[in-house]
């Protein structure tokens, strides 16, 4: 973790294409790669907010990290709505408006 409360992460090593030996080898040609590895992945940091209204300049602590490709991330969004619609339609609708909440 740095001075800014972020955690760095180093790039991951570059693979080299494999290459065919002998004389009559021909070139290996454009490496292929599927559609998750060409994209970067998704980084979600968590950290707990003890200002929830911003009353202060506080930065908030980075204490946790996911690290997430984009089909996981999609599964994971998932997962979390229906368990979010579930509990609303035991509880009632889920109120995110903080000041509204404040006031109940």
């Amino acid at each position: 973790m740095n001075d800014a409360g972020t955690i760095e992460i180093p790039a991951a090593p570059q693979a080299a294409a494999p290459q065919a030996a002998g004389p009559a080898a021909k070139p290996a040609g454009k490496p292929k790669a599927n559609a998750a590895q060409a994209q970067p992945p998704k980084i979600v940091d968590f950290g707990l907010n003890s200002q929830p209204l911003g009353a202060g300049d506080e930065p908030v602590a980075l204490t946790q990290r996911v690290v997430l490709n984009y089909f996981s991330a999609k599964r994971l969004m998932q997962a979390l709505a229906a368990s979010v619609a579930r509990h609303e339609q035991v509880f009632g609708p889920l109120e995110t408006n903080v000041l509204k909440r404040a006031k109940q």
